[in-house]
């Protein structure tokens, strides 16, 4: 990951945070003034979860396609090594 990546996805993650943040003050907000209806919560908390479920699946398929690469790599080196040491040896 670039740098510049990095920072942009550090980036995105703040947003998300922030966001999730000022929804949270907003129902604690309504919730602290009687003003929230419970089916209004019900409804916010299943989106709250659906979004996680959401953000859980990214992460989850984020995860394989991480640990598929690092076998990848792993592979290569291990057959880089090889190779150096059948130079080193002589016998290439």
């Amino acid at each position: 990951m670039t740098e510049m990546t990095a920072v942009q996805a550090a980036t995105t993650r703040l947003e998300r945070a922030l966001r999730a943040l000022e929804e949270a003050v907003d129902c604690r907000l309504d919730q602290s003034h009687g003003r929230i209806d419970p089916t209004d919560q019900v409804h916010t908390l299943e989106m709250d979860r659906a979004r996680l479920a959401s953000e859980l699946d990214q992460s989850i398929a984020r995860s394989r396609r991480l640990e598929q690469a690092n076998r990848a790599v792993a592979e290569q080196i291990d057959s880089t090594m090889e190779a150096i040491r059948t130079v080193l040896s002589g016998e290439g």
